[in-house]
């Protein structure tokens, strides 16, 4: 053994051998040990932080180690004992740690040297004595905090430590309890801090007047920013508090945590009778701020520029100034003196928003925010009002000139720094070449959203600001005065996102120069990289108003055709933007290509189908897929069905040529002509090409569909024969040969175009009676024999499609789809959490699919495989991958529902109640599973719910081993089950908690609201949910205000996105 005589250290009889854990603890944790030593100090360490009786040994430890790691090491395994099993120590020993604590924390904060030496150490220590508090304070320590300020006053370096404790402590109590603490623990714990704060409020007040050390006024600071946002207000605007913040606010060592507390202050909202304390605090801040930084100052320079401790500042200015005026701009709007103190604070915020630091421009962009919605429901903008009006200006209309001179700097802002939109594909690399963007950043998105919302209020606002600065800045691109692809990019994308926002006529003016001026500068530009990203502005800007392309068919016709011609422009990105440019327009615009317009002497979309092999030449394949959906909008809105034939055929025609030569050779010459690479991949796009047609058209796909799809199968059929034959030979290895994977991907091409076909089609009759007999055996026979590695997920999706489609037209072919894919896919997916993904979650829709529409078939299984179909459910709930899980509850939710009110329930639930109570119990305990807690609530509800109905007559209980009256009925039995498997499965839950928590579960069944809230207090109980992002269970409150905002947000003009909006048929 590495450690000869380590196995003492487990022996509690005798005393403890220090210096040997500090040899072990050193061996583990010294850099470049040997890999045996330390492995073998691991175990020793592992064993001993496991043995219920080491904390015992704690004190010993951290009096007489001499390695901080040892040190740490008793803390851990003291702070467990705390967390977890603090209220099952009889009361002697939870007063001797109590006190050991106490005094270690005096004798290492008394001394200012080992104060500032042993400063980790303590902060672990202060947290320890936090985790007593939150069990015994105010309960059986009611003293703690007049204590802790009489200890305070002994030495400088000492209260400075107990400040640091107060803050850890409202940091518990205030920020970080919910979901740590029951909803009772943190009331109590919040009255008693409510209660002491008188103390505590003297001593800050203390220190700061006559404290002399930097360090000590500095932490009584930061504990004060922890306390003012839940503090009595007296404390605040009463007594000396804010005039001292205000003398310390300019100092240079206090000034930013000064700022910090007076952003916190500043934030408060509350009654009218301290508005002139707030209107003092702004003015005086807004003085002093004056001399510090003056308006001349380019604050994002200085910001570039700066140490730590000034972009601190300048970060912190910016959240007093939004924090301040969020709550109380309205004070500063009345008097003119107050009216000039606030115009300079929104130049100072203006002028950061400014700085290049994402952070920062986040806090000034979320005010902006803010403020253009408030001015904009102020005044007669809003929904309702009119824009012109003789009555005179109300409160509403003195605020718009007001802020007037500030908008319009805002507006500069906004468009110079305009965040780049999902659609534009083309994007400047570190090394300023113009690429193709690889990665979607979602930060950029969320932020386009923001500043796309702000851009449309500030348009409401003043149209007219707004038009002639976006043109004046595109014209100074025209004359060479500013042109640069970042000013260009961010211009464009701010005249892309006001979409929808302008008046019809405006808007028709505006664009008509707007796309004019960018076709002028893509035609006078040269260079690959400025056409490139000209022609993504041009391709951005267009797709954005399909309104006023509608309007103007010349200019439709002329983008279109642009954008023809960027289909053959081969730098990267550009093609690709094209392509989804032109599908964008073409939903949005595609009758105006099938009907005669003014002026022509035929449709538009005869001219596109007669030069179609022209238009695609340069295209990639994925791209001609996208061209093929495009032109399959505009024919499917051709209303004379002849008309409609004639154009699919037209469009079909040459992938159809390709495809039929192939097939005819195959027919000659058998199936070996299909082998090579080149006929796959051939094969391959072809099948692509159809579904995406198939996916615009729909339901006038049918006879091409009908043409293709006897070939299809046999297509189909021959590559599973080749496939299998090649495994045959070579071993499961060939199914990942490149051959074989090129064959497969025809196959799953294959599925894909019969899935999209069945998705779109209009008549289930067709579907049922030609379309999947024929497949049966090609599809589901083939899945059934082939090995794992090669079944393709596609076949469960596509039957799922099948069944919801048909429905119970389906129900006597649920057994043979059992009998295919049901075991041999299980055996697949539950080796594991793993592999097979796809299959995983399409095989829970495919039973999602049958139990909602053929939920009959489920009878006729017999009822081994029944709990094979119930095992699997639960199998999928227990999976940590979201989708997986959620589908796996949904479904549980609803078999449940069904068999509940169909004559099986009493076997049913005889035969899985308890372990599924069981099942679902455990994932919502593990902490792995938080974002199911709204499912797992639901069906916890449900199960209670069907335990005290009249539909389950049978007793839930073992009846044959415990009798037939052993319990009234089957809720007595529910309650004790359930109850006791909380005490076995939570050592630390007493058997009367546990009744209470199952009580309380039988009682609030009927009030979801209700029965969360009592599921959220018994899993802080469980003590499961320690120190871990809780915000999940909270997730369908936040989803519900959510949908309320954004319903508010759509109602006004431009805030949808143009893709969003139906405009229904031209």
């Amino acid at each position: 053994m590495a450690f000869p005589g380590a196995e003492k250290l487990l022996d509690f009889s005798g005393p403890f051998d220090v210096p040997m854990l500090d040899q072990i603890i050193a061996a583990f944790y010294t850099p470049g040990a040997d890999p045996t030593m330390r492995s073998e100090a691991e175990k020793v360490m592992t064993s001993l932080q496991e043995h219920e009786l080491m904390w015992t040994r704690a004190d010993a430890i951290l009096e007489q180690s001499q390695n901080p790691n040892t040190k740490f090491f008793a803390l851990q395994v003291l702070d467990g004992v705390i967390k977890y099993r603090w209220n099952a120590l009889p009361d002697d020993q939870r007063e001797g740690i109590k006190n050991f604590i106490s005094n270690l924390i005096i004798k290492l904060s008394t001394d200012a040297t080992s104060f500032r030496r042993d400063r980790a150490f303590i902060n672990k220590i202060n947290n320890v004595l936090v985790q007593i508090l939150k069990h015994d304070w105010p309960q059986r320590w009611g003293s703690f905090v007049p204590d802790l300020v009489g200890a305070a006053k002994q030495s400088e370096s000492l209260c400075e430590n107990c400040m640091n404790i107060l803050r850890l402590l409202s940091e518990e109590v205030f920020d970080f309890s919910r979901g740590e603490l029951t909803q009772a623990k943190i009331t109590e714990l919040k009255n008693a801090l409510n209660t002491d704060f008188p103390i505590i409020h003297e001593l800050c007040e203390f220190v700061l007047q006559h404290s002399q050390r930097p360090e000590l006024i500095q932490q009584t600071l930061q504990t004060l920013h922890a306390f003012l946002s839940w503090i009595p207000l007296g404390y605040i605007f009463e007594s000396t508090l804010l005039d001292t913040l205000l003398k310390l606010s300019p100092v240079p060592e206090f000034r930013n945590v000064a700022l910090q507390c007076l952003g916190e202050i500043g934030g408060l909202a509350v009654e009218q009778k301290y508005d002139a304390h707030f209107v003092k605090l702004y003015v005086t801040v807004i003085t002093q701020l004056q001399q510090i930084l003056p308006r001349s100052v380019k604050i994002a320079e200085a910001y570039a520029n700066g140490g730590d401790d000034e972009q601190a500042y300048i970060q912190n200015l910016a959240i007093f100034l939004t924090q301040f005026f969020k709550h109380h701009v309205t004070l500063l709007e009345h008097s003119a003196e107050n009216q000039a103190h606030l115009l300079i604070g929104l130049e100072y915020l203006l002028n950061i928003s400014y700085t290049d630091e994402p952070e920062v421009f986040k806090v000034c962009l979320d005010y902006w925010h803010v403020l253009v919605c408030d001015l904009y429901q102020s005044d007669g903008d809003a929904p309702g009002g009119s824009e012109f009006s003789f009555a005179p200006a109300g409160a509403g209309g003195s605020r718009r000139v007001l802020y007037a001179g500030s908008m319009s700097q805002l507006r500069l802002l906004m468009v110079s720094r305009m965040a780049k939109p999902e659609e534009v594909l083309i994007v400047e690399d570190e090394n300023g070449n113009i690429v193709r963007e690889t990665l979607k950043d979602n930060d950029v998105l969320v932020q386009y959203k923001i500043m796309r919302e702000t851009l449309i209020y500030l348009a409401h606002l003043d149209h007219k600001d707004t038009e002639t600065q976006m043109l004046e800045k595109l014209s100074n691109q025209l004359n060479g005065k500013e042109y640069s692809w970042n000013v260009l990019n961010t211009l464009c994308w701010a005249i892309g996102s006001i979409s929808g926002s302008m008046a019809e006529d405006q808007e028709n003016r505006f664009l008509v120069t707007a796309i004019r001026d960018l076709l002028n500068l893509c035609e006078i530009t040269r260079g690959k990289d400025h056409k490139a990203v000209i022609a993504s502005n041009i391709m951005y800007v267009v797709g954005q108003y399909p309104r006023f392309l509608r309007l103007h068919w010349k200019f439709l016709k002329t983008v279109v055709n642009k954008l023809f011609e960027f289909m053959h422009e081969t730098h990267p990105g550009v093609q690709d933007m094209a392509c989804d440019t032109f599908l964008k327009i073409a939903i949005k615009c595609k009758r105006k290509f099938v009907i005669m317009q003014v002026g022509e002497h035929e449709p538009f979309v005869d001219e596109l189908l007669r030069g179609i092999g022209d238009t695609i030449r340069d295209l990639e394949p994925h791209q001609i897929h996208t061209f093929y959906e495009a032109v399959g909008h505009m024919i499917a809105s051709e209303v004379n069905p002849a008309k409609r034939e004639e154009y699919v055929q037209r469009l079909m025609e040459p992938p159809n040529a390709t495809w039929n030569q192939i097939m005819a050779q195959a027919k000659t010459q058998g199936g070996e002509c299909l082998k090579p690479q080149e006929v796959i991949k051939n094969l391959g796009n072809i099948l692509k090409t159809n579904t995406s047609a198939c996916i615009s058209l729909g339901q006038p796909f049918q006879n091409q569909m009908s043409a293709i799809y006897a070939d299809v199968l046999n297509v189909y059929k021959l590559y599973s024969e080749l496939i299998s034959a090649s495994i045959a030979e070579g071993g499961p290895y060939a199914s990942r040969t490149s051959l074989v994977k090129a064959m497969r991907t025809v196959k799953r091409e294959v599925l894909r175009l019969v899935e999209t076909f069945v998705e779109r089609c209009e008549d289930p009759h067709l579907v049922a009676q030609q379309l999947v007999p024929p497949m049966m055996d090609p599809v589901l026979g083939d899945y059934a024999r082939n090995v794992p590695d090669a079944r393709d997920a596609e076949v469960l999706s596509l039957y799922a499609a099948i069944i919801n489609k048909v429905e119970g037209a389906m129900i006597d072919e649920v057994p043979k789809i059992f009998e295919a894919v049901f075991e041999c896919t299980l055996q697949m997916i539950t080796v594991n959490f793993e592999d097979y993904p796809d299959h995983r979650l399409k095989f829970f829709a495919l039973l999602r699919a049958i139990t909602n529409h053929c939920f009959r078939a489920l009878f006729t299984l017999d009822p081994s495989q029944l709990k094979l179909v119930v095992d699997s459910i639960v199998w999928a709930f227990r999976h940590t991958e979201r989708n997986i899980a959620e589908t796996g509850l949904n479904l549980l939710l609803e078999m449940t529902k069904f068999f509940q009110v169909s004559e099986f329930c009493n076997q049913f639930h005889q035969s899985f109640y308890l372990s599924l109570v069981q099942e679902i119990f455990a994932v919502m305990t593990d902490g792995f599973h938080k974002p199911g807690f709204k499912l797992h609530a639901l069906i916890l509800q449900n199960l209670f719910t069907i335990a005290e109905s009249d539909q389950l007559s049978a007793p839930l209980w073992d009846a044959a081993k415990l009798g037939p009256a052993a319990y009234p009925n089957n809720a007595a039995f529910v309650k004790e089950h359930v109850a006791n498997l909380l005490t076995t499965s939570f050592p630390n839950m007493s058997a009367a908690e546990a009744a209470v928590l199952v009580q309380g579960m039988f009682d609030y069944k009927t009030d979801l609201t209700a029965f969360k809230n009592h599921l959220r207090d018994f899993l802080v109980q469980t003590k499961q949910f320690k120190s871990s992002d809780n915000s999940a269970m909270f997730a369908e409150e936040q989803a519900a205000r959510q949908a309320a905002e954004r319903a508010r947000v759509e109602a006004i003009p431009g805030m949808l996105p143009p893709s969003q909006i139906d405009m229904g048929d031209d």
